[in-house]
């Protein structure tokens, strides 16, 4: 797509952090490109995020390797004031900086979830007293998350959950209240804000281009080999209590004993990972599982995902992770717990089965079944091929930034004429 040279300016909040090591600033790959894919409908986009300081993790890049995909962008970075102290003494200033960028930008949108250091929630109510219409945007139900924290964990983590929670749910209220428009990312966000929202919006968020979409060639190899193989069984994403690591391993343990020949990878980090792995060897699954930790290689990461025959996930909390759109466009059919985000996603193809939430049994059964009946799972590797083609980059920020458009009048302002100073850092260390 051309990029719009007559668009408007986008103030949006982001909250992937920045991170500073050595006089060198880093960002995220799917960061870098979503400010791209908003830079082909904004002019300027202006971004803030919070600036964390130190080594940045695998997945961070330099900025000055990315200029040009950040050349319709500007960065503003925001102090990371995740305790009450940090954000007390963060605020003032932080305040008149975003006021001054709210009334600079002719569009605003900012991503809300957590409380203390959410820095979109606060832009969003500096936006409303300064009577700005803007739009929400979140892909969970942060406080539910929360809340779901009080169960595992260090003892400060669990007090943390039943301190915050609730709060974080009526910030979360009251914003989203204010708001002209809701940009929810899947069924199971838009559900749990729509009766908040003035406008809610069921919209996606994913990064991966028409390309990266698994091609006919691979597709067919995959049906080929399907008939003689192991199950290959897969999952992305942290190895985190809410998304369900144990349920994940109980229902390999009955597909061991139901005598299924599977080979499963989890594709992630996390706290769980060293007790994934004792319970895998004492389970006896260790021949039969990988847990190779984060893969900051995006083709492999894809490479494992069309490989494999069945997409199996436990998430226990209201969310509307990516990797799930992402196993679609690898032809891979979702097998887990039922919800709504997942259900839309299949809803016009039938790319998987689904099952109610913590019943593992009934997972390894209906495993069990497509490995009995492997005419049926290849129907349904066809049908999780078309039920993910809609999804990319392209497709999904062209309908977000219509959305904006269309929902939220557009406020006349005057962007700086000149950088502002935060640029200069930036700019420093893109030519150091």
């Amino acid at each position: 797509m051309k990029p719009n040279n007559n668009a408007s300016s986008l103030l949006i909040y982001a909250p992937v952090p920045l991170y500073l090591h050595e006089g060198v600033f880093y960002i995220e790959k799917q960061a870098i490109n979503g400010l791209r894919l908003w830079s082909e409908h904004f002019k300027p986009v202006t971004a803030m995020m919070p600036l964390a300081k130190g080594a940045p993790p695998e997945g961070w890049e330099p900025i000055h390797a990315h200029l040009k995909d950040l050349e319709g962008a500007r960065i503003e970075p925001l102090p990371m004031a995740y305790r009450p102290d940090q954000f007390l003494r963060a605020f003032p200033a932080a305040k008149k900086r975003i006021k001054k960028l709210i009334s600079q930008s002719e569009y605003l949108s900012f991503a809300i979830g957590g409380l203390f250091g959410d820095w979109g929630s606060v832009a969003s109510l500096l936006a409303h007293r300064m009577g700005r219409p803007f739009a929400v945007w979140t892909d969970r139900v942060e406080s539910e998350v929360m809340r779901y924290g009080r169960h595992g964990g260090t003892w400060r983590s669990r007090l943390r959950a039943r301190l915050y929670h609730r709060p974080m749910a009526h910030l979360e209220r009251a914003v989203i209240r204010r708001a002209h428009l809701g940009l929810f990312h899947g069924a199971e966000t838009f559900d749990a804000y729509r009766p908040y929202c003035k406008n809610p919006q069921l919209v996606h968020d994913i990064h991966l281009s028409a390309r990266d979409h698994i091609n006919t060639y691979s597709l067919t190899q995959k049906l080929v080999e399907l008939e003689d193989s192991p199950l290959r069984i897969a999952y992305a994403g942290r190895a985190d209590a809410m998304k369900g690591p144990f349920d994940w391993l109980a229902v390999l343990e009955q597909l061991k004993v139901l005598g299924v020949p599977f080979e499963a990878t989890w594709l992630g980090e996390g706290a769980a990972l060293p007790q994934m792995d004792a319970r895998a060897k004492r389970a006896g699954l260790a021949d039969r599982l990988r847990l190779p930790g984060f893969v900051s290689c995006r083709a492999k990461l894809l490479e494992e995902l069309q490989r494999a025959h069945i997409f199996l996930f436990c998430h226990k909390t209201p969310e509307s992770p990516r990797c799930l759109i992402e196993a679609l466009t690898s032809a891979t059919p979702l097998v887990g717990y039922g919800g709504a985000y997942a259900c839309d996603l299949i809803a016009a193809h039938g790319g998987g089965h689904l099952v109610k939430p913590g019943d593992t049994e009934a997972l390894a059964q209906r495993i069990n079944s497509l490995h009995q009946d492997r005419g049926e799972l290849a129907r349904l590797i066809s049908n999780a091929a078309l039920d993910g083609d809609p999804f990319t980059d392209d497709h999904v920020f062209e309908q977000r930034s219509q959305i904006i458009k269309q929902f939220l009048p557009r406020f006349p302002c005057k962007p700086e004429a000149e950088a502002p100073a935060w640029v200069c850092p930036l700019a420093r260390s893109a030519v150091g």
